[in-house]
C-alpha cells in the first residue's frame, strides 16, 4: 500500500488516546472557569459522555504570556481535577504570537526565539489590539523554552491536550522573502512551521512520559502525523455548501497521509442557535461527524455575548451557546442519540485508529481505497468509508429526505437503519429523513449496531 510506505518514510499517527474516540464540546469562546464547569457539569447531569472540553483563544492576559489569565480562571488545577472526575479532559488553545506587551517578549526577543524580519518594522501582525511577532518552532532551543512555559502553567496543573491555532502564522503582510526563522526564509522553509510547531509539544509532552498524544492544529506538513497532529480545516461557514465542501477535504486528507482529521461540527463562522435552517444543518453535520475521526463540535455562534473585565474594560467577546441542548428539542434528541452511538462504535473507532497508527491507512477511506477495482469508485466524492465496514453517506442538500447510495460490488451491504441486506454493485434510493444518515455495514460486520443509529 502507498500510504504504508508514505507513512514508513515520513512517520507513523502515534496510537489515538482514549479521549480521541468520543465526543468533544468546544465553542468561541467559554470565557472563565466558572462558565466552563457549569457547562461540563450539565452535560454530566444529562448523562452525556464528553471526552473532551475546550478553552479557546484569549484565556490569557496577553499573546505570548502562555498562562491562564487569574481573573477569569482563579484555579487552573482545580478545574482539571474536577472536569478528569467527570471523565473529562481539558483541551487549551495555544497561539504561537508573542505580544510586544507579553511578559515572556523581552528574554524571547534576546535569545532569538522569535522569528526575523530582514527589512522595515520587526512587527509581523496586529490582532485584537496588540502588536505581535512569531514564535520560532525551527529553533530546537525556542521549542524547548516554549514548552517549559507549557509544562509550568497548563501541563503541571493537568491538561493533556493542546489545540495548536494559527499553526501557519498569519503574517500581517505575506512578504515571505522578509521573514526568516532559525531554518531560513519563510519563502524557503516556512512550510515546515506547522509540522515543527507540532513537534514543539509532542516532544515535550513525551519527555513528561505522556505515551499517547493528540493536539489539534489547522494545518500541516509532511510528517506531521508523527507528531500526534489532528488537522482540522480552519475557521469555515455555516452552510450546506461548506458542509458538502468538507467530505471532500476530509477524504483528501486521508489519501494525502493524514490520518487523523476533523472539522467544526455545524461550521465556525455564524449560524444562531434559534434559526431552523441553521439547526438542520447543524444535525446533518452532526450525523456526518459522527462519522470522522473526531467528532467534534465548536463554532463562533450568533449573537455575540459582550465581556468586561472587573474594571470595566471590554476585551474579547464570547459567542452565543453552542451545547447540544442549544438548538431545540428535536435537534437535542437527535443529537444526543448520536453521541450514544458514537459511544457504541468506540471498540470499532479504536480498531480503526490502530489501523492507521500501524499502517497509515485513513480513518475516513475513499471508496476507491477499498475497492480499486470497481471503476465506479474512483468517481465519488459524496459517500466513503469509515474504516473498511462502514459505508456513509453524508446528507449535504437542504431540505433533502432521500439520496442515492452506490454499494460496491464485491460485498453485500446491510441498512444499519432496518437490516436490509442488498448484494453490492447497484445504486440505491434511501430515505433519509432529519433524524437518518444512511449507513450501511459491509457483510454482516457489527450486527448490533441495526436499529440504534
Amino acid at each position: 500500500q502507498i500510504e504504508n510506505q508514505y507513512a514508513d518514510a515520513v512517520g507513523h499517527a502515534p496510537e489515538m488516546p482514549e479521549y480521541g474516540l468520543g465526543f468533544w464540546q468546544c465553542k468561541l469562546r467559554y470565557w472563565n472557569q466558572e462558565q466552563l464547569l457549569s457547562v461540563a457539569r450539565e452535560y454530566h447531569k444529562r448523562g452525556i459522555p464528553v471526552d473532551v472540553i475546550v478553552v479557546d483563544f484569549f484565556h490569557w492576559p496577553h499573546m505570548g504570556d502562555f498562562r491562564f489569565d487569574e481573573e477569569f480562571w482563579p484555579d487552573p488545577k482545580a478545574m482539571v481535577k474536577e472536569l478528569k472526575a467527570m471523565g473529562m479532559e481539558l483541551m487549551v488553545s495555544i497561539w504561537p504570537q508573542i505580544s510586544l506587551k507579553s511578559e515572556n517578549f523581552k528574554e524571547m526577543d534576546e535569545e532569538g526565539y522569535i522569528a526575523r524580519c530582514d527589512k522595515g518594522m520587526n512587527c509581523q501582525m496586529r490582532f485584537v489590539d496588540e502588536d505581535v511577532m512569531f514564535f520560532d518552532a525551527t529553533n530546537p532551543d525556542a521549542r524547548k523554552y516554549l514548552w517549559s512555559k507549557i509544562k509550568k502553567n497548563y501541563y503541571d496543573n493537568g491538561v493533556r491536550v493542546f489545540w495548536l491555532d494559527e499553526a501557519e502564522p498569519e503574517y500581517g503582510t505575506y512578504d515571505f522573502d522578509n521573514y526568516r526563522y532559525h531554518s531560513g526564509t519563510v519563502a524557503q522553509t516556512g512550510n515546515i512551521y506547522p509540522q515543527v510547531y507540532a513537534r514543539t509539544f509532542y516532544d515535550g509532552q513525551k519527555s513528561e512520559g505522556q505515551e499517547k498524544v493528540v493536539n489539534l492544529l489547522r494545518c500541516a506538513w509532511a510528517g506531521s502525523a508523527r507528531y500526534g497532529a489532528l488537522v482540522w480545516s480552519g475557521d469555515i461557514h455555516s452552510d450546506f455548501d461548506t458542509l458538502c465542501r468538507q467530505v471532500r477535504a476530509g477524504l483528501n486528507m486521508g489519501v494525502a497521509g493524514i490520518p487523523w482529521w476533523t472539522t467544526d461540527i455545524g461550521g465556525f463562522a455564524g449560524g444562531d442557535p434559534k434559526d431552523e435552517t441553521f439547526r438542520e444543518l447543524i444535525v446533518r453535520w452532526f450525523e456526518w461527524g459522527t462519522f470522522c475521526p473526531v467528532m467534534r463540535l465548536h463554532g463562533n455562534r450568533v449573537p455575540d455575548e459582550h465581556i468586561f473585565r472587573k474594571n470595566g474594560q471590554e476585551v474579547l467577546p464570547s459567542g452565543a451557546d453552542n451545547e447540544i441542548w442549544s438548538f431545540g428539542e428535536t435537534a437535542y434528541g437527535i443529537i444526543k442519540k448520536l453521541i450514544d452511538f458514537r459511544e457504541l462504535m468506540r471498540p470499532y473507532t479504536r480498531q480503526v485508529m490502530q489501523e492507521a497508527h500501524e499502517s497509515g491507512a485513513p480513518v475516513m477511506r475513499t471508496m476507491f481505497y477499498e475497492f480499486p477495482e470497481d471503476v465506479r469508485c474512483w468517481d465519488l466524492e459524496d459517500q466513503y468509508l469509515f474504516g473498511s465496514d462502514v459505508l456513509v453517506a453524508p446528507v449535504c442538500e437542504q431540505g433533502a429526505v432521500q439520496r442515492e447510495v452506490y454499494l460496491p460490488a464485491g460485498a453485500q451491504w446491510t441498512d444499519i437503519h432496518t437490516g436490509k441486506a442488498y448484494d453490492g454493485g447497484q445504486i440505491v434510493a434511501c430515505d433519509c429523513p432529519l433524524d437518518k444518515i444512511p449507513v450501511f455495514l459491509k457483510n454482516g460486520s457489527h450486527p448490533d449496531w441495526i436499529g440504534k443509529l
